[in-house]
């Protein structure tokens, strides 16, 4: 599916609890493509915002919008059928079976096929290199007969990279996905989200400046719910208002230099 409208537009987006505000009247436009990168401290609504895009928390208020169309009501499977995909800041792995098996597990939720029900030889061929794609891409091809109970956190992470992926996505939500990881597992899973095709379109959560600079081309900055500054990275590092979020102060701070 493509369309020359953006791949995702907020309009309004609203996320209330009883008295308290999690997202609060948030526009956003996404172009198909992109890479950009959420930030802000904790509670600014960034992951519940992530949510609203994916599905898994309804808005209280507002719309969402793909390719000029109203998905707010969509649930989190129509959504994955067009081709927006979220990840979870905690592994939702089935540990008990192998890396390859929890691939094919999302082929098989892609292609409507049951779990007892292949669709014939050719089928499941298909779905067998496919999933070898995958673990491929991700460097997991050496791990793939390994139960994921017995991967690494970094492989761990990998792995719901690859199962992200083959789920088609065209707009792949991802949310701290660095959370937990040593520096190198960080670098190496940094440079697999970089060299992603420009038909998926990344918007990203992320606590790991490093990462955020290394992979955005634009940054959404957020406190208390709300959008308080968008542009490049240079621009957010030279931001006034964000300094005074994270610092509490204008002056130019050790945060995005750490």
């Amino acid at each position: 599916m493509t369309s020359s409208a953006d791949i995702l537009e907020l309009k309004g987006l609203t996320r209330e609890y009883g008295g308290l505000v999690a997202v609060a009247d948030v526009d956003l436009r996404v172009a198909h493509g992109a890479r950009i990168a959420m930030i802000g401290p904790n509670g600014a609504g960034k992951s519940t915002l992530l949510g609203l895009i994916g599905g898994t928390i309804r808005p209280s208020s507002g719309t969402i919008h793909s390719d000029g169309e109203d998905i707010t009501k969509l649930s989190v499977s129509r959504r994955s059928q067009r081709g927006i995909v979220k990840t979870f800041q905690h592994s939702s792995l089935f540990d008990e079976v192998s890396a390859h098996e929890n691939v094919r597990v999302a082929l098989r939720r892609r292609l409507g096929i049951s779990t007892s029900l292949f669709g014939g030889a050719k089928v499941f061929r298909a779905m067998e290199e496919q999933s070898r794609h995958y673990l491929d891409m991700t460097g997991l091809q050496a791990k793939s007969d390994v139960l994921a109970g017995a991967l690494s956190h970094g492989e761990r992470r990998a792995l719901d990279l690859a199962i992200a992926l083959a789920l088609e996505p065209r707009l792949l939500l991802l949310d701290e996905p660095m959370a937990g990881m040593t520096k190198g597992d960080s670098e190496r899973l940094t440079g697999l989200i970089r060299a992603l095709p420009r038909t998926i379109t990344i918007l990203l959560v992320e606590h790991d400046m490093d990462v955020v600079f290394n992979l955005a081309e634009e940054v959404v900055a957020m406190a208390s719910g709300r959008v308080i500054e968008r542009g490049t990275p240079a621009a957010i590092q030279a931001s006034d208002a964000v300094q005074e979020v994270y610092l509490g102060s204008t002056e130019r701070g050790e945060f995005f230099y750490v």
